[in-house]
């Protein structure tokens, strides 16, 4: 089994697996385009995308509804677009954090909040970063990783060549990366002091989870912060970030007080709620295009089944 630290075997070039190659060739090559251009490319890719992903664009289209109820149509649906503007740029911030250079991001950069990292890191106390799917996810996270040591867990991909591609891409900042499936290595990782960065917010099917508030919905969540917490005693610490025009802002809060507690359900609500406050601060940024609320506590809801009409 390959180590947590480690790329996978690079896998081979054979003529199933040249589309994927040929997708990252082309990603690696946008990753050195200049910011100022890779930002009006991607705006022109996620207008396309609003247009023609009609499934993802309807997905959206009803989160916003669901989260937002107490807002005008007018507002909800200039969200909508400036969420598929950041999309966009969203594809530029990946392949940049993997393969480009992040001298442009360091311009402006706001950090605030540090301060509880290097008192927990001077007490050897493990560290769970908690953060949602923002589309700045993965460039947030290597400059994170220029101040701390961090780790990260991420979902295994079925593909070889992408697999390989994500954990390589990813192991050039952070310090380890764990499959969502090795609990046993997030857990030996979090008991030693280290910190771990995990985004809990979609419905992980499969999973042990839990229906707790997001936006006043039930939404299915899963209980790793809570059993991870439990298990190592590790602080739970919620990891803001965002974008402000051309310049990114880090901000880390306070230990989640009293985190865990006996109850899983109130403690997952809380992390939801922490999660809840950071859409609030930068809505376009979050990744609405994930069906969140596809399950309910009576079934599957039909939520994201009725017919979707073009954007105005």
């Amino acid at each position: 089994m390959t180590a947590p630290d480690s790329p996978p075997p690079r896998p081979p070039f054979t003529p199933r697996h040249w589309p994927m190659w040929i997708g990252l060739g082309v990603m690696t090559a946008a990753a050195h385009l200049p910011w100022l251009w890779q930002r009006a490319i991607g705006r022109g890719i996620g207008w396309l995308a609003l247009r023609l992903a009609g499934t993802r664009r309807r997905a959206a289209e009803v989160n916003i509804d669901l989260c937002f109820p107490e807002q005008s149509p007018a507002w909800r649906r200039r969200l909508l677009h400036d969420s598929f503007d950041a999309l966009g740029i969203g594809l530029f911030e990946f392949a940049r954090a993997w393969w480009g250079n992040v001298k442009p991001m360091r311009q402006g950069l706001r950090i605030e909040g540090l301060e509880h990292l290097r008192a927990l890191q001077a007490e050897g106390r493990g560290v769970l970063l908690v953060s949602g799917h923002f589309m700045t996810l993965e460039i947030c996270g290597r400059l994170m990783c220029e101040q701390v040591p961090l780790a990260g867990m991420y979902r295994r991909h079925r593909d070889p060549v992408m697999e390989w591609a994500v954990k390589r891409g990813r192991l050039r900042y952070a310090s380890a990366m764990f499959g969502n499936g090795d609990i046993r290595g997030a857990v030996r990782h979090l008991k030693r002091g280290g910190f771990l960065w995990y985004a809990p917010d979609q419905d992980m099917r499969g999973k042990d989870t839990v229906f707790a508030p997001f936006f006043g919905m039930p939404a299915s969540t899963i209980t790793a912060t809570h059993q991870l917490a439990r298990l190592t005693g590790c602080a739970v610490v919620p990891f803001f970030h965002r974008r402000e025009g051309g310049r990114y802002i880090l901000r880390v809060a306070a230990p989640l007080p009293d985190f865990p507690s006996e109850d899983v359900v109130a403690d997952t609500g809380q992390v939801n709620a922490a999660i809840e406050a950071m859409v609030r601060e930068a809505p376009a940024q979050y990744l609405w295009i994930h069906r969140r609320f596809k399950r309910q506590p009576q079934g599957r809801s039909t939520y994201y089944e009725r017919p979707s009409t073009p954007p105005a």
